[in-house]
């Protein structure tokens, strides 16, 4: 039976990973070119500022470029894996900007390409950007919200525990089912 679509473009993004991972450079302005504008929407709904949005996907991809070589197929897809990556620069950015911390990476990281994504990848991301949306409308609107005020806002789940004034420990749950629910409606 033939590979679906998603498949396909799953299986090519972890050769590409795999590829960067062993130092092929070639590889990394690939990915960079397929994923990058997907990782900056991400980025930019979490910081709400483009060149700090810029910032946060330069240092993803000084990150998976170091971490390549660690990346399992046999867990998350490459896209959720790069997603988290970007999430977490970007939080961190956020976190740092809060305090007052602005600490500039190294000059390594300038090296990355910083094309603006083109029309085919801005019209990929407008596509993931309504499924998830889609998705995100399914779930029952307190969770939802949650949802955005982790991935999006860059809460903890502690603070949302203090600001539900329930224990973390069901925030993680609520956390979890929703997530589960996504996922599942992502799959289909």
């Amino acid at each position: 039976m033939p590979l679906t679509q998603r498949e396909t473009e799953r299986l090519e993004l972890e050769q590409l990973i795999a590829r960067c991972g062993r130092g092929d450079e070639g590889a990394f302005s690939e990915l960079y070119d397929r994923t990058s504008a997907k990782l900056y929407g991400v980025a930019l709904r979490i910081l709400k500022d483009r060149g700090a949005a810029e910032d946060a996907l330069q240092e993803t991809y000084f990150n998976v470029w170091g971490a390549a070589g660690r990346f399992s197929t046999d867990g998350a897809s490459p896209i959720t894996w790069l997603v988290t990556i970007a999430r977490h620069r970007a939080i961190d950015r956020l976190r740092r900007s809060r305090h007052g911390d602005n600490v500039p990476i190294g000059a390594a990281a300038l090296a990355v390409p910083t094309a603006a994504p083109g029309p085919e990848a801005q019209a990929a991301a407008s596509s993931e950007r309504r499924r998830v949306e889609a998705c995100m409308g399914e779930l029952p609107k307190d969770r939802a919200a949650l949802v955005r005020a982790v991935y999006l806002d860059g809460d903890s789940y502690a603070q949302l525990a203090a600001r539900h004034k329930v224990p973390i420990n069901t925030m993680r749950s609520w956390m979890r089912r929703a997530l589960i629910s996504l996922r599942a409606c992502l799959a289909r």
